[in-house]
């Protein structure tokens, strides 16, 4: 069973799926898993599909959103993707579900999704209500700026982003880039090699995993933001949460494999696990059954164990407790 809802953030709404266990009660206390969805991506797109209907099935209720500027989520211009805000979902998400009488506040988890992991490793540093932390082939978006995506110079980034900013407050036309080529083919014709971006317009480019609001399009005048922000800042002081990590060993230029190896390192928390699958890649983790059997049969017992039912101290509640 799933619920469309809304919820805000600041002025405009953000759009979110609720994905509900089986046999599911509302006089019922159930721990809750918020899921975020890769960079450029939506709600309807492994995050809620895949990893939130899998949670759900496995007693959790799921909240799947899109981020603000993207999807069917409010705020303008659109497809804006600035680290601030999409940790800010976050919290507004938290203040969402503590509102749901069949959430159990004090059992509230984070998964993300490529980029949505690297979101939600930096937004449970400082929002204590989310107990546990998930990642699948989680990347850090801001090092993808001043690696890759800014061409591996990020003062010359940021000087494109700043003319180009001025020439939009002047009343030219936005730039929105698309970041994939319309199919493998082209991308190929085009000189493109690396894994990651063949395989993401494998997944997004064909109805194995299109969608209507899964663009992969960005702003490009408001990436500034990016280029100056970790994903992993303070990691080793504010990170204590229990932390599961999850990447595929074919790595590509995506950088997941090495930002999952680095947030082990660098986490404070005193649980955390890497789980390796092994043989397969950034993209094999979306959707394809074998590697996401991988990340779930690790993750459900990881949020089962570390969202356990903890009776109130202070007042008792004639709410069952689950999962």
């Amino acid at each position: 069973m799933k619920e469309s809802v809304k919820f805000k953030n600041l002025s405009w709404d953000v759009a979110a799926d609720i994905y509900f266990p089986p046999d599911f009660n509302e006089s019922k206390k159930y721990a809750a898993i918020i899921s975020a969805h890769p960079i450029g991506s939506c709600k309807e797109q492994t995050s809620g599909n895949v990893y939130g209907q899998a949670l759900a099935d496995a007693g959790f209720v799921v909240l799947a959103f899109d981020a603000s500027f993207q999807g069917s989520s409010g705020g303008e211009p659109r497809f804006i993707e600035d680290p601030t805000l999409r940790v800010e979902d976050f919290r507004c998400a938290c203040d969402y579900l503590v509102t749901l009488p069949y959430v159990d506040e004090k059992r509230i988890g984070v998964l993300g999704i490529c980029g949505g992991g690297g979101y939600s490793i930096n937004a449970a540093m400082t929002e204590r209500r989310i107990k546990a932390v998930g990642t699948v082939t989680g990347a850090n978006y801001g090092r993808l700026w001043r690696e890759a995506f800014g061409n591996y110079d990020p003062i010359g980034a940021l000087e494109k982003i700043a003319e180009q900013r001025t020439a939009e407050a002047r009343g030219e036309k936005l730039r929105v880039d698309d970041l994939l080529p319309p199919s493998v083919e082209a991308g190929k014709k085009a000189g493109i090699k690396d894994i990651d971006v063949l395989e993401a317009t494998d997944y997004y480019r064909t109805p194995r995993g299109q969608k209507p609001n899964g663009l992969n399009r960005s702003l490009y005048s408001h990436n500034s933001a990016a280029v100056g922000w970790d994903a992993f800042y303070l990691a080793e002081v504010l990170l204590t949460q229990p932390l599961m990590v999850v990447i595929g060993d074919k790595p590509g230029g995506f950088g997941a494999y090495r930002d999952g190896l680095e947030i082990m390192r660098r986490a404070k928390s005193e649980k955390k696990e890497l789980v390796i699958a092994e043989g397969w890649s950034h993209y094999d983790l979306y959707d394809k059954p074998e590697p996401v059997k991988i990340a779930l049969d690790k993750l459900i017992p990881f949020f089962k164990e570390n969202l356990q039912y903890v009776p109130a101290q202070q007042k008792s509640t004639k709410a069952e407790a689950v999962v």
